[in-house]
């Protein structure tokens, strides 16, 4: 005689164990993370980092979707709870230019009215090589218009140099060094969370965008991360915040305070 087992009530995706959730909240020792994992962590990352510098800083997020970076607005989406509580905001866009433009707008904080008790906003924009040529104007405007000194914009640029999932091959290199945006080029994941940190602070001293060029193996990959490696290799030693505006536009004496 056999018997069965029914359940007297079905487990909704609430109900079940979320393993990965810890990818982004372990602290230290080593974590698997993917590439698009890894760009998802190092936004968290970084805000926390600028906590412990006694920064409040926001985080806004826009691009538009397309491989190597395909899926880096769903994973975004299934971590609401964590942009939550580290204080990003995630606003797909239309198109590529309007992620720019919006992405850009959160640089003017030094002259609007930014939320009670937020220094700053670093914005991060995502999208494929194809969308950075279609936005290259909007990208132009944004990087002559500059960063916030207690923000920063970091462009995440997918490239398939071997046109894997794309028509033609595209590689970002020429027209990032024509848009005069600093970039940073991750090996692996671990390569992600320790350049994509230094890329946003890069931007919020120098006044510029800067870029991560992420390559298909980088974002279809994944590595085994040594947290406390990457904590000590982003650890900011004797740099303060600089929280005078860069941008054009900024009341006079303070946009090229420091830059001397």
């Amino acid at each position: 005689m056999t018997s069965t087992f029914i359940p007297t009530t079905t487990p909704t995706e609430q109900d079940l164990p979320d393993y990965t959730q810890s990818r982004y909240r372990e602290k230290s020792g080593n974590v698997h993370l993917t590439g698009i994992q890894a760009l998802v962590r190092v936004v968290l990352d970084r805000a926390e980092a600028d906590r412990a510098m006694g920064l409040k800083t926001s985080s806004f997020v826009s691009g538009y979707e397309g491989s190597p970076l395909g899926g880096y607005d769903l994973e975004l989406g299934r971590r609401g709870s964590l942009l939550e509580e580290f204080d990003v905001q995630h606003f797909p866009a239309v198109n590529e230019e309007l992620g720019v433009t919006a992405v850009a707008g959160s640089q003017m904080t030094d002259r609007a009215t930014a939320k009670e008790g937020v220094d700053g906003v670093v914005g991060y924009w995502y999208g494929k090589a194809p969308g950075l040529d279609r936005a290259a104007d909007a990208f132009r405007h944004a990087n002559m218009t500059g960063t916030s000194g207690t923000g920063g914009a970091v462009a995440f640029v997918g490239d398939d140099p071997t046109a894997k999932s794309s028509t033609i091959p595209s590689a970002s290199g020429r027209i990032l060094a024509d848009l005069g945006l600093p970039t940073l080029v991750p090996v692996d994941a671990g390569d992600i969370l320790r350049l994509g940190a230094h890329a946003a602070w890069m931007s919020r001293y120098s006044g510029l965008w800067t870029a991560l060029r992420i390559t298909t193996p980088v974002a279809d990959g994944s590595a085994s991360v040594d947290l406390e490696a990457i904590r000590e290799a982003t650890t900011p030693r004797g740099v303060e915040p600089r929280r005078e505006a860069r941008a054009r536009g900024a009341p006079a004496g303070q946009a090229t305070a420091g830059l001397g």
